[in-house]
């Protein structure tokens, strides 16, 4: 069952799947119906998933899950990960790639893989300053507080002197 984003508990589940680029606009407009599409039919095991997404920056979709009225089952999960598999074939985009880092350049929104970003910060290039998006947060509280954070208050920071 679709809800929006903004209504569920701070305690849903999260899950976030940042892209190696940006969508456009007009990407957005088809990832929305697909995304809407998805969530109203996801169940687990016959039972209704109260869920919702956003699309932030244009590069990360985040789905969350309110798991006070049914949890997600293996099966379930199962079923959203091959729908991301196939936005991810279907837009010729990496959502899946946990070894990527994103982060923020001003406005703009930086991808690169992990080994680049850890060259950067041996460079000076990035900092603790530096504003990374920690996608391994879990529910919805963390995304709100502890998504978009200085590279010293993430896992980001082992990599920066």
């Amino acid at each position: 069952m679709l809800v929006d984003f903004n209504t569920l508990p701070e305690e849903s589940r999260v899950w976030i799947y940042q892209a190696n680029r940006s969508f456009s606009d007009n990407e957005i407009i088809q990832l929305k119906e697909q995304l809407n599409t998805f969530i109203e039919a996801w169940t687990a095991h016959g039972k209704d998933l109260e869920a919702g997404y956003k699309i932030v920056y244009k590069r990360f979709i985040v789905i969350a899950l309110n798991q006070n009225l049914n949890t997600a089952t293996g099966c379930s999960i199962d079923a959203s990960v091959h729908f991301i598999q196939e936005l991810e074939k279907q837009y010729n985009v990496d959502l899946m790639d946990k070894m990527n880092v994103s982060y923020k350049q001003g406005e703009f929104i930086a991808y690169k893989p992990l080994i680049d970003f850890k060259k950067m910060a041996q460079q000076k290039a990035v900092s603790k300053n530096t504003i990374v998006f920690n996608n391994l947060v879990t529910n919805i509280a963390e995304f709100n507080n502890n998504w978009e954070v200085p590279a010293s208050e993430s896992w980001h920071s082992r990599f920066i002197k």
